[in-house]
């Protein structure tokens, strides 16, 4: 475990597997002897996107890890070393064999020891336990867990050793530890334990001036990092060496090489009162020293320029040096303070970090991580976070400079003037600075040759101002944070782009928790869930909205809660004092560096109230060329402000419309918003006209009122194309069907719910079927549009027939019959009339269904409707067979394949041989069902009717079956089920009932 997760069987290494299978064995190991959960196991391997199979894998690791962990067991024998306990696993393993219980049973020892006085024990105690350790624990392992665990067996290392080292320096060992500790203070430059035993050391060694510099190191990144002064033991520590007290163990040998500071100085720096005056005051003392005590603390190197000219900061020290003199320059390190309550981006961590050596060191060539997302998004402090985190594998140190490209007052830096700022933190006097930007850049990328430094390079505004502060030479990290795209830098520089989206809902809990308690999150679980819910996921608005309820702990969530809600179609609830943190003017930012046309697309793009936008109804709303329209897409998915989530498909984060909406209310006139709303329903309505030519050819079209100016919709050139986007845009469809009911356009309503009676039956959508005829219906009573109201009607019972309500189905098809009859509409009256009797055939009601389909059938002839009279036969034909007149049904089914396919309609013809399979399965004639029930099936496919093909799938089953063949019948069942099942049929339980039997049957 203290190092790669490996096993040994009698002296032979064992091939463990996977990564993820060897996170199973160490989340076992950890246990220590307790059982773990399946779903404990699948949450430390997968995190929180297991795969769909997960716990078949998880299966499947632990059955090979028992294989290898007992390779001589026999099989028909039960394992030993992982043993399957409730829903979980226990591992047994002996405690002397895992190395982590080994480590912990030495430290535990070596403390007894300490107490009792005998510290070298102690030491060689936790030498031996130190030794153990093969590398950082569990490494290479994936996944939540092993980040958790690393991180805390880290510091149990950690621990451990800095108590070794105490004993060390005690036992008069100073001189031999004084290399592990300089390494050890630079990988961990805030644990002031580590520098208190540097500083002994050194100073039991005789080297009080680097004692005291390693003093002035720590405090520097105390200070700079942290914005606090070090603790009591270590300016007591310091201030005590620059007295020499003699308690502190043998005097200095070896004197620094430099004058000791004056005795007002020492005096000034008093066990309790170490002030930052005294600290410069200190240092000015020592202002020639040569390299021996500096030589530990120094990291950057010019050489100084022989003219001293007056500054600020450490050029402007380096020029007041002697000509020739070295100059040295702090160790670097600008990078603000972790977020304390940083939460999740673990996959995001895991992309950046897989950049870089799996060793741990720098890379070998520059690497440039662009990290991009909206406003709010949380970049910033991921990339605080991440830098944070691999900060160590750059000795040079760090650079960090915000380029205010979405400054709130509007101030871009110039290039010219960050590459100015990062110069002169490295150490380069003012008065050699070249003129021009191109030889600032030569001159910064020859500073940094050869070093390795991490550079953040916050709140860029575009490639352009990044591209001068990229290092020349490899070794580097560059982390970039913009709200725009930076292609350029992608394409140009081979920048790895990161894009961040909203949070997981279990992250924004968790990022809630982090700054509120779990104990009050827990005690208003549904007020957390829709706090979440109406901050959308966006870390900026949970940031605003947690601080609210902190600064008010006596609050109940519930209220806060009802804020967000009551301030639904605005962004006053995330306003702040502080603009950095005020939600809308964080948004604002953004959009005030938009060009204008792109700026008013979006503000039309709150106006939709569907889920996304296709680039053509983009163009529709806006009343642009698809030309026009594509240029700026590109410009606000640059921006960030709108989302490209799939090719050509565009969605707005949920906080991004609501800011969108106020700038079109306050932008926009309410005769131009109408005007883009109109664009855009009749738009759908009239491309999803267009796709009715494909999906039922032939079928009765209604007809559409004008397409405004400017709107253009699409066309089609087969079936599949044309059912393929109805599938694609069917939310936004319904959704088009509710706002032209809302915003006072009925006819868009019920004529829409109508043009999609094809893709709805094809597809059985019933759900959304019957909620748009619903809809339809609604608008059209409350417009008193009768020839709408009785199109509504037919399209609402249609949809009911199919979800088999069908007694009301009946009644919506007298009514709509009605309505017709006073409209005087001949047509209308035929095709309600054959779908009443197919309503009525379904319904149990055979003769009935026989006489509706008589008088659609003299409808039909009369007025010359060969879809009606086709329809009217085949319904006909199909009650006649349900009756037993099979001499009867048999010539009408025949009559109704000739009518329908000379009328070339194949929906009905599919449907026609169906029922022709079905006579002949119950004549007993199999072969000659099967036969039909196959040319069914073509036809249902060709036409892409799925549920057609579902319920021919079920009749192939029950021939088959009543043929003797039970598994033929089983395996087309399961094809009929796995269809109904696919858009939720109600058939689907008849199928599984008939499976059910079958397989009762077969025991």
């Amino acid at each position: 475990m203290l190092g790669p997760v490996s096993a040994w069987y009698e002296g032979r290494e064992l091939d463990l597997g996977s990564p993820q299978q060897r996170v199973v064995l160490a989340a076992l190991l950890l246990r220590r002897g307790q059982a773990i959960t399946r779903a404990e196991l699948v949450d430390a391997v997968w995190g929180l996107d297991p795969p769909t199979a997960a716990v078949s894998v998880l299966r499947t690791y632990v059955s090979r890890l028992r294989k290898v962990l007992e390779p001589d067991r026999d099989p028909a024998e039960p394992p030993q070393t992982i043993v399957s306990v409730g829903d979980g696993y226990r591992v047994q393993v002996m405690e002397d064999a895992l190395d982590l219980a080994v480590f912990e049973r030495q430290v535990a020892t070596a403390g007894k020891a300490s107490a009792a006085g005998d510290e070298p024990a102690a030491a060689e105690l936790l030498h031996d336990a130190l030794n153990g350790w093969r590398g950082v624990a569990l490494a290479g392992l994936p996944g939540p867990l092993a980040e958790a665990e690393r991180s805390r067996l880290a510091e149990k290392r950690l621990t451990a050793l800095e108590r070794r080292l105490d004993l060390d320096v005690r036992l008069g060992r100073h001189g031999q530890v004084i290399g592990e500790l300089m390494s050890l203070t630079d990988e961990h430059p805030l644990r002031e334990g580590l520098c208190l035993l540097l500083m002994l050391a050194l100073y039991r060694s005789g080297r009080q001036a680097e004692a005291l510099a390693a003093y002035r190191k720590t405090r520097t990144t105390l200070v700079t990092e942290l914005g606090i002064e070090p603790g009591v033991p270590l300016r007591d520590l310091h201030a005590r060496i620059l007295a020499s007290d003699p308690s502190l163990g043998t005097a200095p040998t070896v004197r620094a090489l430099y004058s000791d500071p004056p005795a007002a100085t020492r005096a000034s720096l008093g066990a309790a009162e170490h002030t930052a005056a005294a600290d410069a005051a200190y240092a000015a003392s020592s202002t020639h020293a040569t390299s021996y005590g500096e030589s530990q603390e120094i990291t950057e190197l010019i050489q100084a320029d022989p003219s001293p000219r007056a500054g600020q900061g450490p050029a402007a020290a380096s020029a007041r040096q002697p000509a020739g003199r070295p100059v040295y320059v702090p160790r670097l390190a600008q990078l603000p303070a972790d977020l304390p309550a940083f939460t999740g981006r673990h996959t995001e961590l895991q992309q950046t970090l897989s950049l870089l050596p799996l060793h741990g060191g720098a890379p070998a060539t520059l690497v440039v991580c662009a990290i991009g997302g909206m406003a709010g998004i949380g970049k910033t402090a991921l990339a605080v976070h991440l830098a944070h985190q691999v900060a160590d594998r750059f000795p040079d140190g760090q650079l960090c400079i915000n380029l205010r490209g979405f400054d709130p007052a509007g101030s871009v830096m110039p290039a010219q003037e960050a590459i100015r700022i990062l110069l002169d933190a490295l150490g380069v006097p003012p008065h050699r600075l070249p003129a021009g930007l191109e030889a600032q850049t030569a001159l910064y990328r020859s500073v940094l040759a050869e070093r390795k430094v991490l550079i953040l390079l916050d709140n860029a505004r575009d490639s352009e101002q990044v591209r001068p502060l990229l290092p020349g030479s490899p070794g580097c990290l560059v982390i970039v944070t913009s709200r725009n795209q930076l292609t350029g830098l992608v394409a140009g520089e081979g920048a790895h782009p990161l894009t961040l989206n909203q949070l997981t809902p279990a992250d924004a809990h968790a990022f809630l928790a982090r700054r509120l308690g779990e104990q009050r999150l827990a005690a208003e679980p549904e007020a957390v869930a829709e706090i979440v819910t109406r901050c959308a996921l966006l870390p900026l608005a949970l940031a605003v909205v947690a601080a609210r309820a902190a600064t008010h702990p006596d609050f109940p969530l519930t209220a806060i809660a009802e804020e967000l809600r009551d301030s639904n179609d605005s962004l006053d609830a995330f306003a702040g004092d502080d603009i950095t943190i005020d939600v809308r003017t964080v948004f604002s930012s953004s959009y005030e560096t938009l060009s204008a046309p792109a700026a008013r697309l979006f503000r039309l793009l709150s106006l939709p109230t569907g889920p996304d936008l296709s680039g053509p109804a983009a163009a529709a709303l806006a009343g642009l060329t698809s030309r026009e329209t594509r240029t700026l897409l590109v410009e606000l998915t640059r921006a960030h402000l709108l989302a490209e989530h799939y090719p050509g498909r565009y969605t707005l984060h949920d906080l991004l419309r609501v800011y969108a909406g106020e700038r079109a209310a306050a932008e926009e006139a309410p005769q131009e918003r109408d005007l883009a709303v109109e664009r855009l329903l009749s738009w759908y309505l009239h491309t999803a006209d267009a796709t009715y030519a494909h999906i039922t050819p032939d079928r009765h079209r209604i007809d559409l009122e004008p397409l405004p100016p400017l709107c253009r919709p699409l066309s089609f050139t087969n079936h599949d194309q044309a059912l393929d986007w109805c599938e694609t845009e069917r939310t936004n469809l319904l959704r088009a069907v509710h706002q032209a009911a809302a915003c006072g356009q009925p006819g868009t309503a019920w004529r829409l719910t109508a043009v999609l009676w094809g893709f709805f039956h094809l597809r059985s959508h019933l759900d959304d079927w019957y909620d748009a005829a619903r809809t339809g219906l609604s608008a059209a009573r409350a417009a008193h549009d009768r020839p709408g109201e009785a199109q509504a009607l037919s399209d609402t019972a249609a949809a009911l027939r199919c979800a088999n309500r069908y007694d009301e189905a009946i009644d919506h098809y007298l009514r709509a019959m009605a309505v017709f009859r006073d409209l005087k509409d001949a047509r209308g009256r035929l095709r309600a009339m054959g779908n009443l009797g197919d309503a009525y055939l379904h319904a149990g009601q055979f003769a009935r269904a026989a006489a509706c389909s008589r008088r659609g059938l003299a409808l039909g002839r009369a007025v010359g409707s060969s879809w009606g009279e086709g329809i009217s036969l085949s319904n006909l034909g199909d009650a006649y067979q349900r009756l037993g007149r099979f001499d009867d049904a048999l010539p009408c089914l025949e009559q109704a394949l000739t009518v329908l396919r000379a009328g070339g309609n194949r929906w009905v013809e599919g449907v026609t041989l169906d029922v022709l399979g079905t006579v002949h399965h119950r004549l007993g004639d199999h072969d000659r069902a099967v036969e039909y029930y196959a040319q069914a099936l073509a036809t249902h496919r060709d036409v892409g009717n799925r549920w057609g093909e579902g319920h021919t799938l079920g009749h192939l089953g029950d021939v088959r079956l009543a043929a003797g063949q039970p598994e033929a019948a089983g395996d087309s069942w399961r094809q009929a089920l796995e269809i109904f099942a696919e858009f939720g049929h109600p058939d689907a339980a008849k199928i599984e009932e008939k499976l059910r039997l079958l397989q009762l049957a077969s025991r």
